[in-house]
């Protein structure tokens, strides 16, 4: 009865491909008429091309352009040209490295992992996103993986890294990552405040992740096994102890999925083998068919989530806000167009470029983050996306575009990082070991400055005086600035004009305004040391709040 179930489930996930959409070549179009109409109020002006291809840089290839990019970009005449520069990003190698980076954090929430190496991750994510793959595919592929081809083994890293092998913390975190819906208060009994949210839906799901263990072979290579399935999981409301209940399988209001019945050593499709050590493989595997039942096109509550999460990353905040509070007392800020997203994500067989690129082609996106004429930001609601809302860059897009700006990029993509690394923040911050000199390094430097801590989902700003002592006064970034051939001995020789102008490019992907030109040149005239003021001037634009938001 499981497979015929199914089986038909596959029958509606055909049928629903074949959905269609008018206006899907003007999809960017009906974004800005569904924002203008809720907007309430005056909507900024267009980003300045500085603003513009500075964001453009950040989103889609995860750093701030160069200054030779910057410049080229605002002395285009072309009045197409900021199609085609979201066009160029989007096609270009950065784009994927981009979004590996973005999508880990978002999977993996900075948690590490032993069994999978970061290299093998990040390839296998790179990878995905360079092919363009749909991004139910991905999901799908993450959730089945078992480890037992190579191809798809890093995948199970997100099962067991940072000790999340654990049942109820997969439970978790796949309805809040995949779904959009916070259940950890599920786990004992239903929601006090929030209907929608059932402890039978917590453990639905979790009578699918339940049988999954890790395991290790004789080798010491870890994989994910599932469990011979035998009954249904039990649970109990701690407000009702005496009503004792029990499911399968069963994802939100879906059928529950039958437990089949084996004769005693019939449940295995690969029995296991004592001399290898391998546990062998059931013929009933739960977490396979929650893998194609969670990702398919009929599943809404998959698409709509990941439509709003693709949104919070382009827009700074979800059109469903918080992202893991998708419920009926929390409703979208805009639920036409939230609903026609969806639509159209599943028409195009969740393509996450694609979507990607209609949002960035909308007003919305392209909108200034200064406040129209005569109005404060207190006066703006943020959730009706009036101004662009200014996001801090991730730990990646700072160290890459420091990298960019100070001319350190080329020599850390020439620089192998360790198999090993035994490079620590700690160890760095007591000055027992010198700034990191490889990409490995640097990541795991400014994650612990500027990420958010292993477990927490990164989804807020959290300034600190730490990141502001980091970019003001670290080792690292006084040797990147004295790279040579870099940023200030490309500044050095230039007459004062030049040299405000090309730091300004430099980090802040625009030319200074008049009066920045006035106080910028009476700064450099008004120092002894022309090098060492060039550097004051490079740290403190790279501190400045310009430079640390995507704006």
């Amino acid at each position: 009865m499981a497979w015929c179930q199914r089986l038909i489930f596959a029958g509606i996930i055909v049928a629903t491909w074949a959905v269609t959409v008018a206006h899907a070549d003007e999809l960017h179009g009906e974004i800005d008429r569904r924002i203008d109409a809720a907007a309430g109020g005056p909507l900024a002006g267009p980003a300045s091309d500085g603003e513009f291809v500075r964001r453009a840089w950040l989103d889609f290839a995860g750093r701030i352009p160069s200054a030779d990019d910057a410049r080229a970009f605002l002395d285009d005449k072309d009045p197409d040209k900021r199609t085609k520069l979201i066009d160029r990003l989007l096609a270009s190698s950065e784009y994927p490295q981009r979004m590996q980076e973005a999508v880990s954090v978002m999977l993996l929430d900075r948690r590490d992992s032993k069994a999978i190496s970061d290299e093998a991750w990040n390839g296998w994510l790179r990878t995905a996103f360079a092919a363009n793959r749909p991004w139910n595919e991905i999901v799908r592929e993450l959730l089945a993986a078992d480890g037992t081809d190579e191809k798809t083994r890093p995948a199970i890293r997100f099962f067991i890294d940072g000790g999340r092998a654990d049942a109820h913390l997969l439970t978790q975190d796949v309805a809040r990552i995949f779904l959009g819906v916070n259940w950890q208060c599920a786990q004992c009994h239903n929601h006090p405040i929030v209907d929608d949210y059932k402890q039978a839906h917590y453990f639905g799901l979790y009578a699918f992740l339940n049988p999954s263990k890790v395991h290790t072979d004789k080798q010491s290579k870890a994989f994910l096994i599932e469990g011979v399935t035998r009954a249904k999981v039990e649970f109990v409301s701690v407000f009702v102890p005496d009503d004792k209940r029990a499911t399968g399988p069963k994802l939100l209001d879906a059928g529950e999925l039958p437990i089949p019945e084996f004769k005693p050593g019939e449940e295995f499709e690969t029995p296991p083998d004592p001399k290898t050590g391998s546990p062998g493989v059931p013929k009933f595997r739960p977490r396979q068919t929650l893998a194609e039942q969670l990702t398919a096109p009929g599943n809404r509550p998959f698409a709509r989530n990941a439509v709003n999460r693709f949104w919070f990353l382009l827009m700074g905040r979800g059109l469903v806000h918080p992202l893991d509070l998708h419920h009926s007392a929390n409703p979208p800020s805009h639920p036409e167009l939230l609903e026609m997203l969806t639509d159209e994500f599943i028409a195009h067989r969740c393509d996450v470029k694609w979507l990607l690129r209609e949002i960035a082609l909308s007003a919305a996106w392209q909108r200034s983050s200064e406040c129209p004429e005569g109005v404060s930001a207190a006066d703006i609601r943020p959730d009706r996306f009036r101004t662009a809302l200014p996001r801090p860059l991730s730990a990646e897009q700072m160290a890459r575009s420091l990298a960019v700006a100070t001319g350190a990029q080329a020599r850390l993509d020439a620089t192998a990082g360790p198999a090993a690394s035994k490079f620590t923040q700690k160890d760095y911050i007591n000055g027992r070991l010198p700034p990191p000199d490889n990409w490995k390094d640097v990541f795991t430097l400014f994650a612990s400055s500027f990420g958010h801590p292993a477990g927490q989902p990164e989804v807020d700003f959290r300034p600190s005086v730490e990141q502001s002592l980091f970019l003001t006064n670290d080792r690292l970034i006084a040797a990147w600035l004295a790279t040579p051939g870099g940023l200030i001995d490309r500044l050095q020789p230039l007459d004062d004009i030049s040299a405000a102008e090309e730091a300004c490019l430099t980090f802040l992907a625009r030319r200074p305004s008049e009066e920045e030109r006035t106080d910028l040149l009476a700064f450099l005239k008004g120092s002894g040391d022309r090098r060492e003021s060039i550097i004051d001037l490079c740290r403190v634009l790279l501190a400045s709040a310009e430079f640390r938001l995507n704006h």
